[in-house]
Parts: structure tokens; C-alpha cells; sequence
């Protein structure tokens, strides 16, 4: 019976010693919920500026675009862009001091090229989309590239990102049909969801 919990327990930490060098575990809970928290900041100025200049969201998607508004909306979101990616860098890269797991690690390497092949194909659609002048449909397309970007991702780190990429995904397509509530959409795919699946991954793997 001895050699039989020995057998199961070597087997088991064979399994986890697999585990840990096919994906990449030093992905911060905590960047997910500051990324949200910057999704949410992102959506609240742009709300500020539209109210400040008499607005709703809708009038970005009429037939004679308001000067200066779709500017603003889009520095605006690069500039949240910015910041969740700057605090996913640094927050992972703690995380792998502190878990002796290095940033340079192979899955850690194809994670960043598969999250970021979508997501840079999808930045550039969107660029398409407001050189054409269709900017109703760019609020729901960032949503879809990212979610894709992220399920993409998810082979090679935490099940929960997969997870994230189909809630973003789904909640881009509905926001194809329901175009009015494009930063409605926003706020609730780069905010909301953000901060709970970051919630998740923390309480999960890195609560103490």
C-alpha cells in the first residue's frame, strides 16, 4: 500500500512539474484588475467629454461626425490601452521574480506572440474602420479581437483567460446589434470583466 502512495504521489508531481513548463503561470490577477480599472476610467472620461459637449454616445455614429469627438475617443483609448498593458508587463514580470519563473520562459514567449498577432490585426481593422468613417462598429470589433486575442492566448497560460476571451467575444458580437450602447458595451467588456476574472485568477492562484 506504501509504494502504491509513493507510485501516485510521484506521478502526481511529474504531472505538475508538466503542467508548470507547458503554460505560463506568472500572468498577475492583479494587472487584470488594473487594466479593468483603466477600461472603466477610459469609458467614464469619455462619457465626461460627451456630456461636457451636450452629446450621447450615438451622435459619434451619425452622418456628420461631430469634430473632435472621434478623436478624443480614440486617444482615449490607446491611452487606456497603454496603461492595461504597461501594469499586465510589470505586474507579471514581479510575479515571475517572486515565483523564480523567468519572463523569458518559451510558453511565456508564445502566449505574448498569440495574444498580440490578433490583437494587432484587430487594431488595424479598427484603424480600417475609422479611416472608412463605420465607427459604430469599433467599439464592438476592439471587443471581438480582443477576446479572440485572448482565447488564442489561453492555451499557454490560465483556463480563465479562455473563459474572458469568449464572455469579450460574445459581448462584441452583441454589440454589433445594439450599436447605441457601444461605451455601455465597452465599460462592461474592458472594465467589469476585466476586474472580476482578475478577481478570479488572484483569490485562485496567488491569494495566500
Amino acid at each position: 500500500m506504501t509504494d502504491q502512495h509513493e507510485q501516485l504521489s510521484t506521478l502526481q508531481e511529474i504531472r505538475n512539474i508538466m503542467d508548470r513548463s507547458s503554460r505560463f503561470n506568472s500572468l498577475s490577477g492583479l494587472s487584470g484588475i488594473l487594466a479593468g480599472i483603466s477600461g472603466l476610467a477610459g469609458a467614464g472620461v469619455v462619457a465626461w467629454y460627451l456630456a461636457s459637449h451636450n452629446l450621447v454616445y450615438r451622435d459619434l455614429y451619425s452622418a456628420v461626425p461631430v469634430a473632435g469627438v472621434g478623436e478624443f475617443v480614440t486617444v482615449s483609448a490607446m491611452v487606456v490601452l497603454i496603461l492595461a498593458i504597461s501594469s499586465v508587463v510589470y505586474l507579471s514580470y514581479l510575479k515571475a521574480q517572486k515565483t523564480k519563473q523567468s519572463v523569458s520562459h518559451s510558453q511565456g514567449q508564445r502566449m505574448v506572440s498569440n495574444l498580440f498577432i490578433p490583437l494587432g490585426v484587430g487594431g488595424l481593422f479598427c484603424l480600417v474602420l475609422i479611416y472608412h468613417g463605420i465607427l459604430y462598429l469599433v467599439a464592438p470589433a476592439m471587443l471581438i479581437f480582443y477576446g479572440l486575442s485572448l482565447i488564442n492566448a489561453s492555451k499557454y497560460t490560465f483556463l480563465e483567460i479562455r473563459y474572458l476571451g469568449i464572455c469579450e467575444t460574445v459581448l462584441g458580437l452583441v454589440a454589433c446589434f445594439f450599436i447605441e450602447y457601444g461605451l455601455l458595451a465597452w465599460a462592461l467588456g474592458f472594465g467589469i470583466l476585466n476586474i472580476v476574472f482578475g478577481a478570479l485568477i488572484y483569490s485562485r492562484y496567488e491569494k495566500v
